[in-house]
């Protein structure tokens, strides 16, 4: 495996020399940006281009892995720290194969080129969050209630919801007028409802009210 190294700092350069080096990793040059690649793959000498990139940088070194059509010549590798929700699609679509984060150890960085270079798109376990958080629940309205109803407003919220009036419900539940009107005060309270038709409404999609 022939590596070729991008990186804007001369440290970084030697750095990941040395590392790629000591795992073994045949290191076929290195150069200070992505443009001054050009000249030094015509022949071929590299099978995994190593690019380290800082967030400012990002915009700029993507535009030119893909004006260079650089994926065609080897396989990417970026060493970049972004927290940006989406970043990692954004990447790979531009042709790049593995992004990790600078902290990466020489087994895992070695471990991601092979990958690169089978047509596999790698990422770091630490980068997960970022780009896929963790599942909300389906709607706010799920959650729970400030203050639960009571079984008898349930039953109240019930047949608010298969329409009947206070008159009716009065008459089905055996209670007077004024104590409907009272249970129905609590639920939209309760819930949060400025009219019975939103509290029917909220009261479905809290598993209140049977359809």
């Amino acid at each position: 495996m022939r590596v070729f190294i991008v990186a804007d700092s001369p440290p970084m350069r030697v750095g990941l020399e040395n590392v790629l080096t000591a795992q073994g990793v045949k290191v076929a040059g290195s150069v200070s940006s992505v443009e001054l690649l050009a000249g030094h793959l015509d022949q071929g000498e590299a099978d995994v281009i190593v690019v380290d990139v800082s967030n400012e940088q990002l915009e700029t070194v993507l535009r030119s892995i893909e004006q260079l059509d650089l994926a065609s010549e080897a396989a990417i590798v970026l060493l970049a720290e972004n927290n940006a929700p989406g970043w990692f699609v954004k990447i790979v679509r531009g042709g790049v194969g593995a992004v990790l984060p600078t902290r990466t150890s020489p087994e895992q960085l070695v471990a991601a080129m092979q990958a690169a270079m089978a047509g596999l798109i790698v990422m770091h376990r630490d980068q997960i969050d970022s780009n896929f958080p963790a599942a909300r629940p389906a709607s706010s309205a799920h959650a729970e209630l400030p203050e639960s109803l009571t079984a008898r407003e349930r039953e109240v919220l019930q047949l608010l919801a298969s329409g009947l009036g206070n008159k009716e419900i009065a008459a089905g539940l055996t209670i007077s007028e004024h104590t409907v009107k009272f249970h129905v005060a609590s639920i939209l309270g309760k819930l949060g409802a400025a009219s019975r038709t939103e509290a029917v409404t909220l009261g479905i999609r809290h598993g209140l009210v049977l359809l």
